[in-house]
């Protein structure tokens, strides 16, 4: 909750320093956002201050909760406390004697072994005591091990700090929480401030070394490009198949009004499934080799793609197939100069859903049986715990994806310049 409202308050600041200090540009209504052609989407364009701030907003909130080396100090979140801790418990026996002692506790790294600091026992018959606990850790503490008069004699702890404690309560001093379970052993919780463990999430400069490690020396037998390489190679298989078939289906969906009647029912019924409930069905058809990974894309960008054609053919203006039929055109004439140019775009934006559809259904078709692919790496590296991988490996898959739809617009581009023109 903490880091979105951080992240929510930089949007606001950003938003309000750019546009009314950097650039000091004049207010503007939604008229100022219409071109001369009407529905052009390159009315409204990226915003490359937005941008940029708001990548690096993301990074430098990553580095603060995990405390990275990257950032000034000033810039971090508070931390998980370590060092030595202190807090005094109260003993009573049955007869209401009372003795108070004090626990030392060295707070330390979860992956550091240290020893339990030495103390002077004290003088009365509660006796002082050490212990040591990990780093967003917490640790049962028995203090009356070495008490003359433990839990044996009847004794019981009655009081951390001054204050009453009972079993299942807790006190709250200034390095962490003291609690008292159930059969009335103290357990000592360190504060664990705000930044997250490098369990759950580590810090980028140490994803940034593991991405070398892979790079250079491989994961499981093979190099990072080659499980990169297999991923985007079944990806790019799936999504050529599924719009080899899909497009042409979509256009007699388009065209014909007995296509559409046979194949509508098909195609809405499977649209909404997702692909990965296809995962068990595929297996029993295909087996687990490569064949049933690009069946399964396969299906995941058939029907994206046969929508796409579909809308794509029943959006053409009437009247522009009114004016070529005057001209004299033939069918064929009138499929290739007026259908397919006015369809491409829905086509094409079809074709990026699909591609981010068929991206993602990748990496969990390769969570089954495979052996090289970013799935596999993300799912090995999840069961050993190995968190900077997995994120490494979410990075990866981001960035590819993200360079793939960059790719498929210059592509729309360059194939569909009239695109909101004609």
């Amino acid at each position: 909750m903490i880091p979105l409202l951080i992240y929510a308050a930089i949007f606001v600041a950003s938003f309000l320093i750019v546009s009314r200090v950097v650039r000091r540009a004049a207010r503007r209504d939604f008229t100022a956002l219409k071109t001369v052609t009407f529905g052009d989407e390159s009315a409204v364009v990226s915003d490359r201050w937005a941008s940029v701030i708001s990548i690096v907003t993301i990074f430098v909130l990553w580095g603060m909760f995990t405390g990275s080396a990257l950032l000034p100090g000033f810039l971090h979140a508070p931390g998980p406390f370590e060092g030595v801790a202190t807090f005094d418990y109260t003993a009573q026996t049955p007869d209401g004697e009372r003795d108070d002692a004090t626990v030392t506790v060295l707070v330390h790294p979860v992956d550091q072994k240290v020893e339990a600091p030495e103390v002077d026992p004290g003088d009365g018959w509660a006796r002082n005591d050490s212990a040591t606990v990990g780093m967003w850790r917490s640790g049962l503490i028995r203090v009356d091990r070495n008490d003359e008069l433990g839990r044996a004699e009847g004794a019981e702890v009655v009081a951390v700090n001054g204050e009453p404690i009972a079993p299942g309560g807790s006190v709250g001093t200034e390095f962490g929480r003291v609690g008292m379970s159930p059969k009335g052993t103290l357990n000592f919780e360190p504060d664990k401030g705000w930044q997250m463990e490098p369990i759950w999430l580590p810090s980028p400069e140490a994803v940034v070394v593991r991405m070398g490690e892979i790079a250079g020396e491989g994961f499981r037998g093979s190099t990072l490009w080659e499980h990169l390489g297999y991923s985007l190679f079944r990806v790019v298989v799936g999504f050529f198949f599924g719009a080899l078939l899909g497009i042409p289906l979509g256009y007699a969906m388009g065209l014909s009004n007995w296509f559409r009647g046979w194949f509508d029912p098909i195609v809405e019924f499977m649209r909404p499934v997702p692909p990965l409930a296809l995962i068990p069905l595929v297996i029993i058809w295909a087996g687990i080799g490569e064949t049933g990974k690009i069946i399964l894309l396969f299906l995941a960008a058939l029907w994206i793609m046969a929508i796409a054609a579909r809308s794509g053919v029943s959006g053409v203006a009437i009247s522009k197939v009114h004016a070529a039929y005057s001209l004299g055109a033939s069918k064929w004439q009138i499929m290739r100069h007026v259908i397919m140019p006015n369809s491409l775009p829905e086509i094409f934006t079809g074709a990026r859903v699909a591609m981010g559809v068929c991206w993602g259904t990748v990496v969990a078709a390769e969570l089954v049986a495979a052996e090289k692919g970013a799935g596999m790496m993300i799912m090995v590296a999840s069961k050993f715990q190995n968190t900077d991988i997995v994120i490494m490996g979410i990075i990866l898959i981001g960035v590819i994806g993200f360079g793939i739809d960059m790719l498929m617009r210059w592509a729309e581009r360059v194939m569909v310049p009239w695109k909101g023109k004609v």
